[in-house]
Parts: structure tokens; sequence; C-alpha cells
């Protein structure tokens, strides 16, 4: 991550959005008890228990200033770059066995999603602002590895 706003993927801001509106959801939820809450005088587990909600509302706020800030940067960042790869490219690598992937570099880790790597995993940071023809190293569980970037965009046709 160079610092400058970085562009995102469709399906990164779509899932953006998604845990978004989810967040907000809790948050009304959230509010909701700590307003019914106060309005009854409680012992010492009940303002226990009013302060742990507040403190969830509070880490709530803080995750959707932060992907509200980060959609808003997406949209001046303008598309994923093609000469070099960055968050939102399509690559296509190619490892020492022979074997080719197509990958695409988010920073959302999607559970279903298999050809996803995210931009701070060792072969994500391993290929952010590398041309085709690159070979990158990158560590894994089972020590050091090496790709070669073959092309950034739709994989080549065979």
């Amino acid at each position: 991550m160079t610092g400058d706003p970085e562009p995102i993927s469709a399906q990164a801001r779509r899932a953006l959005e998604q845990e978004l509106a989810d967040l907000r959801d809790e948050r009304r939820l959230v509010a909701g008890t700590i307003r019914e809450s106060s309005a009854s005088v409680g012992d010492q587990a009940d303002q226990a228990d009013r302060l742990r909600r507040a403190d969830q509302l509070a880490r709530l706020d803080r995750r959707i200033e932060d992907i509200t800030e980060r959609l808003r940067e997406a949209a001046s960042a303008g598309p994923a770059p093609t000469d070099t790869v960055g968050v939102g490219s399509t690559v296509t690598v190619r490892f020492p066995d022979g074997e080719t992937d197509t990958l695409r570099i988010g920073e959302v880790a999607e559970a279903l999603d298999q050809t996803l790597v995210t931009a701070d995993s060792p072969l994500g940071r391993a290929l952010l602002g590398r041309r085709p023809g690159e070979t990158v190293r990158y560590d894994t569980p089972d020590g050091p590895a090496t790709a070669v970037l073959v092309s950034i965009g739709d994989p080549p046709s065979s």
C-alpha cells in the first residue's frame, strides 16, 4: 500500500458495503438496548453491562467510520492499475511446478472466494507494484517460495 488512495474491486466494494449495512443495523440494536437500560436504575452488574455495550458501540462506530472512509478513498482512486499490480488487480501467476493460477488482489478476505489473495498476505505484498515477467519471493508456512507474474488483467488465452 502506497499511502495514496487505493482502488477497490467491485466485489470488495460490495463486501464492504454489506458489512457497513450490517454494522449499522447492529449499532441501532445496541444503541436501543443502552437507551432502554439507562431508563432504569440498576445494580453494579447492570452498570457493568451498560459499560460493556457502550464499549461495543464505540467499536462499531470506529469500524463504520473506517469502512466509510475506505469507500470514499476508493471512489477517488479510480480503477485498479493495469501496468503494475495493485489492490483490485486480477493477476495470473506461474508457480515453480508449472501450475498457473488467476488471482484477485483484494483487501477484504472473502471466505468463499478461493481466487482472492489479500494485499497484506505474503503473496499479496510480494505482488504489489510488480510488472508482468517479474519473479516474486514470499514466505509460506513451508518456507520461502517464488512465483512469476505472468499477466495483469484477464487471464491470457491458452
